[in-house]
């Protein structure tokens, strides 16, 4: 547990039990710090595409448990790399810079639904892990696979895509996360994702297949010796 990580997920926490004390007392601290059109544009609201990525749904503690277990499970690693303080400014721009996309999409678009949660923060440190450890072994809990870091955040939004996309699950915000990382960190991007990465990449997955092919040949022309042969009784 990082101090930074640590810090982020105390003041989650203690946000979230204000948002259900002072809501059971009739004071909207969800409703002014969520991010939404009318919020911003008609009342003027503009802290909004900030505050909204420090509160969670008071429904339910889920919400909160899995960002906050997302937040430690990669934002230390990130934070003993880069230190407390770039720490911080990077999760705060991706949470902010996800929350003006959100804000900026539903304008488009027409929705007027507030969107509140750190989900768009913690697609900006999945996004930096996934750069800076690009070939790390990832083990996932549901379902139970491993695969590489880089392949992750395609994955996630694949398994969005494949559900449907859910409605109370803002896949926009998730991007914005994702496309504000990436643009802090574009260098890591080119380094990971450049065309000379991409070619390594494929010709080092294509001699690993051919040496499958050739372990497997090998096993299949190794004669049997007695000890493996079954016995008759």
């Amino acid at each position: 547990m990082t101090p930074m990580v640590q810090r982020i997920m105390i003041a989650c926490g203690v946000i979230w039990l204000l948002q259900l004390v002072l809501g059971r007392s009739g004071v909207p601290l969800t409703e002014l710090g969520a991010v939404s059109v009318s919020g911003v544009f008609e009342h003027g609201f503009f802290w909004q595409p900030f505050t909204y990525m420090w509160l969670h749904s008071t429904e339910s503690p889920w919400h909160l448990v899995m960002n906050m277990f997302s937040l430690w499970m990669f934002g230390g690693q990130l934070e003993m790399v880069w230190g407390s303080q770039r720490f911080l400014r990077f999760y705060v721009l991706c949470g902010a810079g996800a929350g003006a996309v959100i804000l900026a999409w539903n304008a488009l678009v027409g929705v007027w639904a507030p969107t509140l949660g750190a989900s768009g923060a913690i697609y900006g440190v999945l996004t930096a892990f996934s750069l800076l450890w690009p070939d790390r072994t990832i083990m996932l809990l549901f379902p139970p696979i491993p695969m590489r870091a880089i392949w992750f955040i395609p994955f996630l939004f694949a398994i969005q895509l494949a559900m449907g996309g859910q409605e109370n699950v803002s896949t926009v915000g998730h991007l914005g996360g994702v496309l504000v990382a990436g643009l802090l960190l574009r260098g890591e991007v080119q380094r990971a994702l450049g065309l000379r990465t991409l070619r390594y990449r494929w010709h080092r997955m294509r001699m690993r297949n051919r040496l499958r092919a050739v372990r497997r040949e090998e096993l299949e022309r190794k004669p049997r010796s007695d000890d493996d042969r079954p016995t008759l009784h």
